[in-house]
């Protein structure tokens, strides 16, 4: 499955199907979002109420699709697209940042790369189609990119956005904000690690409750300690008190059943957060973001960068 959507499309056409040409038009405008506030929540539509996509914190940069509308701009957040509350989001149509990773979309063609954000602007170099290219800045519409040893501009309409890296498909805010430097994460398996791997899915979808200690609603901690004690291991309740139970392990020698810790900005606690280890730079937990238990990756931009350990029990 491709991750890559279109940023900024335009369209010729005639009659009522003119009004998606000025959107089109309207979109390459916008530029980048700047968070000014904690757990801004990416959602699926634009309101209170839709269905919650993932949360960026102060700092974190968004690539801005659509001007604002009723108070919510429509973003590209880390290969998804959602909405954001306005009132969190500083834009700006010029900016400096690390926006991930893009795909050129030329139908076949050639893309040109400029000395500057326009077309009045030299011909540097031509970019064949489906090249992935470093997303460095944006300007007017014009995407600052890196790309062949070189650094130039590009048309926002011709690339389709995601943050995956383009040399090994891990994502590149894993790589420069986690800690994780090496951006891969351990694959070792053991029999019972994969049984409670398997055994915590089973519980996928249930509520998420502050001191829910399971079957029917769990946080955090009181999953992974449900899941283990189902296998005879009896590990402490909270997540910071977990991190002393087992033996610590490298994110490099990472297996099917560790447990893997957070910690929230500012938080004084050695961990706020535990999860247990499936593979591939994938985790099941119970999420107070979704409120759910689910399955998510360590390469998201917070994760990656809250991520402040592992320990092994079995």
């Amino acid at each position: 499955m491709s991750y890559f959507h279109r940023a900024l499309r335009t369209a010729l056409m005639t009659g009522i199907v003119m009004t998606m040409c000025v959107v089109g038009a309207s979109a390459a405008n916008v530029g980048v979002g700047t968070v000014n506030g904690d757990g801004l929540r990416l959602r699926e539509e634009a309101n209170t109420s839709a269905s919650i996509l993932g949360r960026a914190y102060t700092g974190d940069k968004v690539i801005v699709l659509e001007e604002a509308q009723d108070g919510w701009y429509k973003v590209n957040y880390e290969c998804v697209e959602g909405y954001m509350s306005a009132e969190y989001l500083d834009v700006t149509e010029k900016a400096d940042a690390d926006l991930g990773y893009g795909k050129v979309e030329a139908d076949g063609s050639v893309l040109n790369m400029r000395s500057g954000p326009g077309t009045s602007f030299d011909r540097t170099r031509k970019i064949p189609d489906g090249t992935k290219v470093k997303l460095t800045g944006m300007d007017s519409g014009w995407f600052k990119i890196e790309y062949n040893g070189g650094q130039g501009y590009v048309s926002s309409e011709y690339i389709a956005i995601c943050s995956e890296k383009a040399e090994s498909g891990k994502y590149e805010t894993a790589q420069a904000r986690g800690q994780n430097t090496t951006g891969s994460w351990g694959n070792g398996t053991s029999s019972l690690g994969v049984q409670i791997v398997e055994y915590g899915k089973t519980f996928l979808g249930t509520p998420y409750v502050y001191g829910g200690n399971g079957p029917d609603s769990f946080d955090c901690s009181g999953f992974t300690k449900y899941v283990y004690s189902h296998f005879g291991y009896k590990i402490n309740r909270t997540a910071s008190s977990q991190m002393t139970n087992g033996s610590a392990v490298s994110s490099g020698q990472l297996q099917a059943g560790d447990l893997i810790f957070f910690r929230n900005p500012g938080d004084g606690k050695a961990a706020s957060h535990v999860g247990i280890y499936i593979g591939d730079g994938k985790f099941v937990h119970a999420s107070s973001d979704r409120y759910v238990v689910e399955i998510d990756t360590l390469n998201s931009s917070y994760n990656s960068r809250t991520y402040v350990g592992a320990r092994r029990v079995i």
